[in-house]
């Protein structure tokens, strides 16, 4: 039977690359006050070195503050605090303390100045690399200087069956992973 096709407005095209892996990014200004923002739109582009992007509006307060510094904290939350992540992406830090506001913990990062959020279950510490301004957002380039979970979730992939992460579906809606894990064989 053949599936009709449907135009869908523009728009709304990047919603079909959707769900997306929320990350909650740790940064902070020059005096050092922390600030988080929440982001569906990151991912690795290499392994050797180890390095991630970022898609951030300019805009957005924790654009200047991570051009500014040149650092972050990829922190990767749990469906465990879906509404601080939520938060943390529906008000500004030039406004919201974000960490007093949602009771979330910053901890001391291991090799730069952002923090990492202690309720999040794992963490890339990251130098700027490069910044390219790409339409109406600015993608960062990232290198992974260490990356560190919490003990027992992680063995070269998530335990899914321990971990809910949180994926983003598009407006305020979110889903996690089932603990259903399909390896096809070639």
């Amino acid at each position: 039977m053949e599936t009709e096709k449907v135009e869908i407005p523009l728009s709304s095209s990047y919603r079909l690359l959707h769900p997306r892996l929320v990350v909650l990014v740790s940064c902070v200004d020059k005096g050092s006050k922390a600030n988080a923002i929440t982001l569906a739109w990151s991912m690795p582009v290499s392994i050797n070195p180890p390095m991630v992007v970022m898609s951030i509006a300019p805009k957005r307060y924790s654009h200047r503050l991570i051009e500014e510094t040149k650092e972050f904290v990829i922190n990767i939350p749990t469906m465990d605090i879906v509404q601080e992540t939520l938060f943390c992406g529906r008000r500004s830090g030039r406004t919201y303390d974000k960490f007093k506001e949602t009771r979330l913990t910053t901890l001391p990062a291991k090799m730069v100045k952002p923090p990492i959020i202690k309720e999040c279950v794992a963490h890339l510490e990251c130098k700027l690399e490069e910044q390219i301004t790409v339409g109406d957002h600015t993608l960062f380039i990232g290198r992974v200087l260490t990356a560190y979970t919490d003990k027992g979730v992680f063995d070269e992939k998530f335990d899914v069956k321990k971990v809910k992460p949180i994926y983003h579906m598009g407006g305020e809606d979110f889903v996690t992973l089932a603990p259903e894990i399909v390896s096809p064989q070639l």
